[in-house]
């Protein structure tokens, strides 16, 4: 499914609160209690959110992430604005690493007019859609292929990345914690993620506002690896001090 406005909202309050009860979101978006456990159980049906008797709560994995198809249609708006404002940074002629994700496939749409690029990825839809740019080289790595969403992850996929160094590399990921954690799920995936922040001069992380304060199991980095964050919206505490401290310029899309 993909979440009308009020469902995207109704989805942000509880994940910024963790579980709230039907009343209090009936009162909070001025709907009828039928109204909010229709969109619960919409929301419900495609996995974004867990319920329980007279409330609602995030799925609580943190273990496996929310299906490709869902994560696609998941704050489609705020991730093309994301998108546009990374297209926007970088010049003509670069060379890129970039990683998996439903955000980072969003910024390849709107590269295709660029031109000189040099992309490196281990994400067959990213190879998918630059190979439609004629200005634009793609190499894709080796290793195996991931059903469920098209990604390249294992040691062939690390090995063709070390052997490049790359202008920017610009990575997606499923969760930052307050600690100052990135984080995923898969540690093959964060492998490969690794091996282009280690081979990248600038590391972009693109994240909408969903990512903070999402758990999830696997260390993938630390904020201070990060030299430039994209995001929809302004990050909650206590985020701006931890990317004020790491030194990383944040730049809000739209």
């Amino acid at each position: 499914m993909t979440p009308n406005p009020r469902q995207s909202q109704l989805l942000d309050a509880v994940r910024q609160h963790g579980a709230l009860s039907v009343e209090t979101l009936a009162e909070r978006f001025g709907v009828t209690l039928q109204t909010v456990r229709r969109d619960v159980k919409l929301l419900a049906e495609a996995g974004l959110l867990a319920r329980f008797h007279g409330g609602v709560r995030l799925p609580s994995s943190t273990t496996e992430n929310i299906a490709y198809r869902q994560r696609e249609a998941l704050h489609a708006e705020g991730k093309q604005g994301i998108a546009r404002a990374v297209a926007a940074r970088i010049p003509n002629g670069s060379s890129l690493l970039i990683n998996l994700g439903t955000t980072t496939e969003a910024v390849a749409r709107e590269l295709l007019q660029h031109a000189g690029l040099r992309v490196i990825t281990n994400n067959l839809n990213v190879a998918a859609i630059l190979a439609d740019n004629p200005d634009c080289e793609v190499i894709v790595t080796g290793g195996m292929v991931r059903h469920r969403d098209r990604g390249i992850v294992g040691a062939a996929a690390v090995d063709l990345i070390r052997q490049f160094k790359v202008d920017i590399g610009l990575i997606g990921i499923s969760g930052i914690e307050a600690d100052g954690s990135l984080r995923d799920f898969d540690y093959r995936e964060v492998q490969v993620a690794r091996a282009i922040i280690e081979q990248s001069r600038e590391v972009w992380l693109v994240a909408d506002h969903s990512k903070f304060n999402r758990p999830a199991m696997v260390e993938l980095a630390r904020i201070d690896q990060i030299d430039l964050l994209f995001t929809d919206v302004a990050p909650p505490e206590p985020f701006p001090q931890l990317l004020a401290e790491a030194g990383v310029q944040v730049e809000l899309a739209g």
